[in-house]
């Protein structure tokens, strides 16, 4: 009878203290509801006003603002719904012309609070993952802290303005349907997040393998079945979204908005990608040539500003279109493709996906700084699994985080993100110690006097013990040292020293220096993955 009310006992504790967590995230984001908000709150608001106020044929169509809708059909049901309830709380809020730029109070609140409560989603992802798995309580604890308290998307949903948080949820949710075993689930819920923002699409070819090998290759009779099953669930999935897209004749319309390819190589602010790279090399040899003599055209700078817009092109090397990029994402996940198909192992379905949102956002088309969310997000379920994970995890989680300090550039916001990082990183810290010291002080006192059995030494085993647990190498050190320098320059040093002189200087050196750990930590996972059994 103890041993039944002790899986029980077991899944309170987990939903109490998860819960625990979420309330407390909870209130730091409501505190943050009258902080700054970018661009994208009049985006979704005006989306609210398009789904409410016109019929769905004309939803990707109109253009009565600049910000119009370019996510998937999903999404636009679920501004839909909200719009409904955003009428209840202020109807000009939703109305399509005169709720332009509307920014009163009842607005903010409310969509401030659609963020918080959406944060749901990834609370139930995170609790699926903690409950159907084999983790001790400080494993469990890790992945809270990671998550539920991730800077980046308190600064990017709860500051910024996004929902990225809900969408993520859902990707978790996948993820651990997957781990589970159960693939047509976690294939169905990814279909379902496809529908929701495109953007997650870079995974599909890790989704497509890993179902293929691990739910559909069982015989010809039997996958036939299985892949004829897996089909229909996704055609469904498609079909609810896009059908009534398709009836109306607008599917080249729909995919027009959502894929602008008019939109340069980069950002507006330049994520720290392989591109800032191509971009650096490619002015400084153009500048180098013309120091020489050499006759160079300097092309228009549109790298760096504009809405939609094609890039210019560069001076030195080959031209970037889509189409590179695509081959050289795909180029960059051919190497995991082939492990999966290999060994589809669930329990590495997490590093999988990670490992192919990073290939996207080194190598992608236009990618904006928050997708870093998307691979640093599903990492944190694999962070604990060994301490190379941690001290890996570790440096690519604060880089991420600070490479999202150029989205909040108002002066009163800068004290609360430097706060956030800091805290974050000392609640790592702190976890990570938690998980590892002491099994690592276990295995030094054993292996050392196991050494000492074997030379015959006396009174060495405390020279191995403390030595091991949770700990940052020199050159870790050296490099948060360098973005700490990094910081008081573009802060402080800069505006001291030079003025308004070459004001694009501090987000150069943020994208290029973040952009360093970034491609370390590419090649790192791709190292793990294939060493990986």
């Amino acid at each position: 009878m103890e041993d039944q009310r002790k899986p029980e006992k077991h899944k309170t504790s987990t939903t109490s203290s998860l819960l625990w967590f979420f309330g407390i995230s909870t209130c730091v984001k409501l505190l943050l509801i009258p902080s700054y908000h970018s661009t994208d709150f009049e985006v979704h608001r005006n989306w609210l006003a398009i789904t409410h106020s016109l019929p769905l044929d004309q939803w990707y169509i109109d253009k009565t603002s600049p910000w119009t809708l370019d996510y998937p059909p999903f999404f636009a049901y679920f501004e839909c719904i909200l719009s409904f309830f955003a009428h209840l709380v202020d109807p000009k809020m939703v109305d399509l012309e005169k709720g332009l730029n509307y920014k009163a109070e009842s607005v903010v609140l409310f969509q401030r609070l659609s963020v918080i409560v959406c944060d749901l989603v990834l609370l139930y992802g995170v609790y699926r993952l903690s409950k159907n798995f084999s983790m001790g309580f400080k494993e469990r604890v890790l992945m809270w802290v990671l998550v539920v308290w991730s800077p980046g998307l308190v600064i990017v949903d709860h500051m910024h303005f996004q929902y990225n948080g809900f969408l993520l949820g859902l990707l978790m949710m996948s993820i651990s349907y997957l781990m589970e075993g159960r693939d047509l689930m976690g294939g169905f819920i990814f279909a379902v997040l496809l529908c929701f923002k495109h953007l997650f699409a870079v995974a599909a070819p890790v989704y497509f393998v890993y179902l293929l090998r691990h739910y559909c290759w069982k015989g010809f009779v039997k996958g036939f079945g299985r892949i004829s099953v897996l089909g229909a669930v996704v055609v469904a999935v498609f079909a609810a979204a896009y059908g009534p897209f398709v009836y109306h004749g607008q599917m080249q319309q729909v995919i027009s908005r959502m894929f602008p390819f008019g939109r340069g190589l980069c950002h507006a602010y330049w994520a720290p990608n392989f591109w800032v790279f191509y971009i650096i090399l490619d002015k400084g040899l153009a500048f180098l040539l013309r120091k020489l003599g050499l006759n160079i055209p300097v092309p228009a700078a549109s790298f760096t500003g504009g809405l939609v817009g094609d890039s210019s092109p560069f001076a030195i090397l080959p031209q970037v279109t889509p189409l590179t990029t695509f081959i050289m994402v795909l180029l960059a996940l051919f190497p995991c493709l082939i492990k999966i198909w290999k060994n589809p192992q669930p329990r590495s379905t997490a590093r999988w996906i990670a490992y192919a949102y990073m290939c996207g956002f080194l190598f992608g088309w236009h990618v904006h700084e928050k997708a870093s969310l998307h691979f640093v997000i599903p990492l944190a379920i694999v962070a604990g699994n060994s301490l190379e994970d941690a001290r890996h995890y570790f440096l690519l989680s604060i880089v991420s985080c600070y490479s999202l300090f150029p989205l909040l550039y108002e002066a009163q916001e800068y004290p609360i993100k430097v706060l956030l990082l800091l805290l974050h990183s000392f609640l790592m810290w702190h976890s990570f110690s938690a998980l590892f010291t002491e099994d690592a002080t276990a295995k030094a006192v054993v292996s050392a006097k196991k050494t000492d059995r074997q030379v015959g030494l006396k009174g060495s085993s405390s020279d191995f013990v403390g030595k091991g647990g949770f700990h940052v190498g020199w050159i870790g050190r050296c490099y948060l040292f360098g973005l700490l320098v990094v910081e008081i320059w573009g802060q402080f040093l800069h505006p001291y020293l030079l003025g308004e002189k070459l004001p694009f200087v501090p987000l150069l050196l943020i994208s290029i220096y973040c952009a360093l750990e970034i491609m370390y930590s590419w090649i790192w996972q791709l190292r793990q993955i294939m060493v990986s059994t």
